[in-house]
């Protein structure tokens, strides 16, 4: 669950709408000047492609289907536990990738590789000493979601988990390569870009649906009213990667320069339940939850 407080008011969205909505930037991207996903390099049937990677990012967060039903709660408001709450316990927060990880390799064994490198870039960043800075995920440029959690013992876990990772990938990639029609989607100048690519759809998105990226100055505000830069986007290929600078204009319209949509303007639904400070806590939490209105949250990416 994203909690960010706001103007005296609690928004609430949770993980799996979070990742429909970077399924949604995903399928909008590129225009002449920016590559569609599935086109970054040569291949012999882009548009499938495509489909595999929107697939893996607007499904990145599907190990926490089960949890977002039946949440953990936060003892003060009587809600489901914020995202950065829930990860203090490392271990949880790898049982939703145990989870997430496998569900689609059976038919989807390349979008399920690419939402492991997800998680193991964001473990990467506070497991090794020297990670590839082309894959530093925008949520940890200035702070990092989990770095109190990876000490001591915890950071054997850490390691040991990117070693799971690292297996299930071995056995995404065999099933990749077995298919002769998608065993090319493995090369560098596929997998590369494309596994960046999912990291800049979620980052994004929680640039809508939190306060968790770091602005450019000061404190993050969220909801989609901070400036930041998104670094290392692919553009046409590997090769060619560029900064978008991320702009709000007030009235939730945001500005990207240079711009990487399909459509100009483009409008982006965030549903989300917003409840009045200070929250009154409930005993029975699901039907307090379910009572509640789901509400539009209206955003527009535009180019001026």
């Amino acid at each position: 669950m994203l909690k960010t407080i706001q103007n005296d008011k609690l928004y609430m969205i949770t993980q799996p709408d979070h990742a429909q909505i970077a399924g949604y930037l995903a399928a909008h991207w590129g225009n002449e000047e920016f590559n569609a996903p599935g086109y970054f390099h040569k291949s012999d049937d882009h548009e499938r492609l495509k489909d595999e990677i929107v697939l893996a990012v607007s499904e990145h967060d599907n190990g926490w289907w089960e949890w977002e039903a039946t949440p953990q709660l936060n003892d003060n408001d009587g809600l489901p536990m914020n995202l950065t709450e829930f990860l203090t316990n490392l271990q949880e927060g790898m049982n939703r990738w145990r989870l997430a990880l496998p569900r689609f390799s059976k038919n989807h064994p390349y979008a399920s590789l690419l939402m492991s490198f997800h998680a193991y870039w964001l473990y990467a960043q506070n497991v090794f000493d020297d990670p590839d800075p082309a894959f530093l995920h925008p949520l940890v440029r200035k702070t990092t979601l989990l770095e109190y959690t990876f000490e001591d013992e915890k950071l054997e876990n850490a390691k040991n988990f990117m070693t799971e990772l690292e297996n299930m990938q071995a056995e995404f990639i065999t099933k990749v390569k077995n298919n002769p029609e998608t065993a090319h989607w493995v090369e560098e100048e596929h997998l590369k870009p494309n596994a960046r690519f999912l990291q800049l759809m979620d980052a994004l998105s929680l640039s809508l649906c939190s306060n968790l990226i770091p602005p450019n100055k000061g404190d993050a505000v969220g909801l989609g009213d901070d400036e930041f830069d998104l670094l290392d986007v692919p553009r046409k290929s590997w090769q060619d990667r560029v900064t978008i600078k991320i702009q709000p204009k007030g009235l939730k319209r945001i500005v990207c320069e240079p711009y990487p949509f399909n459509t100009d303007p483009l409008p982006v639904f965030v549903p989300a339940k917003i409840f009045d400070l200070p929250v009154e806590k409930h005993s029975n939490f699901q039907t307090h939850w379910h009572s509640q209105p789901i509400q539009q949250m209206y955003y527009e990416y535009s180019s001026t």
